[in-house]
């Protein structure tokens, strides 16, 4: 059987070759290879022969920078996962639409929340949002924070009714890492939340049979989810969320909750496409 690369996005900026190094150590993780992309966007095409000169100059930079971006990336995950299988693979297009593309295929899709410098953390922070909600693969927005040692993947339920990827996803990144895992249903609405934990615990009861090794929790909180997550984020090693895609428009409620945990959140922030996405 044919085992899915980890794919991961870079800019060469010192965030996005963290991002590598987190990837090279998942991908040790699940035995997997690593593959490991960079887009050049190419400035507009014009007709005048100076201009054309100077967007044939601008080009060259890009692509070299891309190249260099690549190469160095490569490095950093060989010096983190010796022997693991590197690939790198250069993309043309819009970055943010290239990289997220590049996850189809893959078991996971792995970007920096920001580059360095205002444009470039303005440019690679376009491309970890519209990844986290877009890509067709889980996607994982890894932040500039001390890593935590709590053990913990915590992961956040909207609907017991509608979780069963991002709990799939969460036990078994719990199962490989050796940690715990904990299941959260934040809301603000006090009325529903004790009729919440039951259905939490039963679900929890059926997804703990499968993983015996996982010691398992739910937990209901009163509070807005994405801050509730966010602040989670700070002792918990991977923060995990489902999200629906239908046609690349995500629905309001659960994407303003991705933007709000990505944008806030200390550590790694998992969003995993729904089974029906």
């Amino acid at each position: 059987m044919t085992i899915k690369p980890i794919v991961v996005g870079t800019d060469g900026s010192a965030q996005a070759v963290r991002a590598v190094e987190w990837a090279a150590r998942e991908a040790v993780l699940r035995s997997a290879p690593l593959r490991i992309v960079s887009a050049a966007e190419m400035p507009p095409q014009m007709h005048l022969p100076q201009e054309a000169i100077a967007i044939k100059t601008v080009a060259a930079h890009l692509i070299a920078d891309r190249d260099l971006a690549l190469s160095t990336a490569a490095l950093a995950a060989a010096a983190v996962a010796p022997g693991l299988l590197i690939d790198t693979d250069p993309l043309d297009g819009a970055p943010a639409h290239s990289v997220s593309a590049s996850g189809s295929g893959a078991s996971l899709l792995v970007v920096g929340s920001h580059g360095s410098g205002a444009f470039a953390a303005m440019a690679l922070g376009s491309v970890s949002r519209y990844a986290a909600v877009h890509a067709s693969c889980p996607v994982v927005v890894v932040r500039d924070s001390a890593a935590a040692t709590d053990r913990l993947v915590a992961v956040g339920i909207r609907s017991t009714l509608d979780c069963a990827a991002a709990l799939a996803f969460a036990f078994e990144e719990a199962h490989l890492r050796k940690a715990a895992l904990l299941a959260v249903h934040a809301s603000q609405d006090r009325y529903t939340l004790a009729s919440e934990q039951a259905a939490l615990d039963d679900l929890l009861d059926d997804w703990q049979c499968k993983y015996p090794d996982v010691n398992a929790s739910g937990d209901i909180v009163h509070g807005h989810p994405g801050r509730v997550l966010a602040d989670l984020s700070a002792k918990a090693d991977l923060v995990v969320l489902g999200r629906h895609t239908a046609n690349d428009r995500l629905v309001p409620g659960p994407a303003r909750v991705i933007h709000a945990v990505v944008g806030h959140a200390h550590g790694p922030v998992a969003t995993v496409p729904s089974q029906n996405s």
